[in-house]
């Protein structure tokens, strides 16, 4: 459990006796009462502590006690705690201001030259002694990086959410009307999942106000409070998973290999010691569906969609962009089991190779994402796209960090077919725009055919040209609107000949061709081009 894994590192870093550690969390109460927990514990430590805290309302205080006179300020706090002779957490809950430079604020010379001796103090004494600095944002000075020790807090877990909405059902039953079953329930609280215990309690607490009680329909309500808590944090949003892959044409080699994983984060394939796919990276083509797929993927597997957009994570301050990453893994580890979609990858990690001339920000927020891939337990699947691979640090591509790498070429003929059926299927349908268009077999092969060498987002563009030619006529969409779209654009296929080229050429031995078969990917036949090469098969494997 994730509050029983901060207690057990908790427990270990206490009877090692370390001086100065650090929280990162808005739960300020919850991880007090860990702290205590662990601290008051005689079965955990040889020697039991007890806990005092220091706010800069109340000063210095043991946990549940009146406050220790004259130690409303830090520097007297900190006084106060130097010359402790008895077994001892303290834990400072606003001190952050005082350590890092924010808002205008500069740091307190004089509180982190104390901590410094603090920590070389500590270790001397003849008695246990720890201090934890407790914040929303890390309160970690370059001067005291070599002696605090950060412990992550996790968000809470499904028992602790389980717990909370039991408890708050069993205050609130005489008054309201509670109408759901364990499946119910376990759904309401899997939907809490990423949420901290107050912004939880503050959605059960909605959903058992609103309507008098709580049903099987509140479950929205709890999704659109995590939406919001996700969106607070500034890096992530929960994408609707609303389009499935009968949406998208082609691409069964890649269908097939997301289908057989279905399911391989519960505990059923727990069973089978599955451990869940780390994720996929999809390179190729612009326009042929890698986005698309991502979106797929969610809904196909009925999971939360995530969307990073790596660019906010790196912000103005020194020190941001590495809280932002950390911020972003432990959400999505919070709502877990959940897709974690990062769109054109390449762009958000450029600089990482180094020589970008910010101190090796980007190198070391890569390094903190490329850690996490490689070793997170979480089923947190990475759906990454990338249309220039080419430009990825190579270690990024390295085995272990994702499950495969797939290459999304321009859609064969097959493909073109599914396509053209897809677009016109869901927008010809009023009997005025189709009347003079039949969507059958030979209209479709013949505007694959028309339409070689075009991605699925040129077609999609050519039924909308033709029906916006349609609409101005004021007359229903015909055959010779759609092939005048096609013939009057030239494709990426010609005017990006060459970076396509280089794509296939990397992906020749490096990714695995998402569709079963790569014929007549021609240039098409009104642009007076030499045709693009011919797409690679692509290395196979047995999905």
């Amino acid at each position: 459990m994730a509050g029983q894994g901060f207690r057990d590192e908790l427990t270990q870093l206490l009877q090692a006796r370390y001086p100065l550690l650090a929280v990162e969390t808005h739960e300020e109460q919850r991880v007090l009462r860990e702290i205590r927990a662990v601290a008051e514990d005689a079965h955990r430590l040889r020697t039991p502590r007890r806990v005092y805290v220091w706010s800069s309302t109340t000063g210095l205080a043991p946990a549940g006690g009146p406050p220790i006179n004259e130690t409303r300020s830090a520097a007297a706090a900190l006084e106060r705690v130097y010359g402790w002779g008895e077994p001892a957490v303290f834990v400072f809950a606003d001190l952050h201001p005082s350590l890092v430079a924010e808002g205008g604020h500069r740091p307190d010379p004089d509180v982190v030259r104390r901590l410094r001796e603090l920590a070389a103090a500590f270790k001397t004494r003849p008695v246990p002694l720890s201090l934890i600095l407790v914040s929303p944002s890390l309160p970690v000075p370059t001067e005291l990086e070599h002696d605090a020790t950060v412990i992550d807090f996790p968000l809470p877990d499904q028992r602790q959410i389980g717990e909370l909405l039991d408890s708050m059902v069993a205050a609130h039953r005489q008054n309201v009307r509670v109408t759901i079953d364990r499946e119910d329930r376990d759904a309401i609280v899997a939907a809490a999942r990423g949420l901290t215990l107050p912004e939880a309690e503050n959605a059960f607490a909605r959903a058992l106000v609103e309507g008098g009680g709580l049903d099987p329909s509140d479950l929205e309500l709890i999704l659109a409070e995590k939406r919001q808590a996700v969106r607070r944090s500034g890096m992530l949003d929960i994408v609707p998973a609303e389009t499935g892959f009968d949406a998208v044409g082609g691409l069964d080699r890649l269908k097939r290999w997301l289908t057989k994983r279905t399911g391989t984060w519960t505990p059923a394939a727990a069973a089978y010691n599955l451990a869940a796919p780390k994720g996929l990276l999809l390179t190729g083509v612009p326009g042929c569906g890698k986005s698309l797929s991502a979106v797929c993927v969610a809904n196909m597997w009925r999971l939360p969609l995530l969307r990073l957009d790596l660019g906010r994570v790196f912000g103005g301050l020194v020190g941001s962009s590495e809280k932002n990453i950390r911020t972003v893994i432990r959400t999505a580890e919070g709502i877990a089991p959940c897709v974690l979609w990062v769109d054109e990858i390449e762009k958000g990690l450029a600089g990482a190779g180094g020589g970008g001339g910010d101190g090796g920000t980007a190198r070391r927020v890569f390094g903190t994402f490329l850690s996490w891939m490689q070793e997170k337990s979480a089923p947190v699947f990475v759906m990454a796209t990338a249309n220039q691979v080419g430009s990825l640090p190579p270690e990024f591509l390295r085995k272990g960090r994702f499950d495969e790498i797939f290459f999304v070429d321009l859609p064969s003929a097959p493909e073109r077919i599914a396509i053209w059926r897809i677009h016109l299927r869901k927008r010809v349908t009023d009997p005025f725009v189709g009347s003079e268009l039949r969507l059958d077999d030979a209209l479709f092969a013949e505007l694959a055919d028309v339409s070689a060498g075009y991605s699925g987002a040129e077609i999609e563009q050519a039924v909308l040209s033709g029906l916006v030619d349609a609409f101005a006529e004021k007359r229903p969409l015909r055959r010779d609107d759609l092939v005048r779209a096609v013939r009057s654009t030239v494709p990426l296929s010609v005017t990006q000949a060459d970076e396509i080229l280089a794509i296939r050429n990397w992906a020749e031995t490096r990714a695995v061709a998402a569709t079963d078969t790569s014929d007549d990917v021609a240039a098409p036949k009104p642009v007076v081009a030499p045709p693009p090469p011919a797409a690679p098969s692509g290395r196979t494997i047995d999905v």
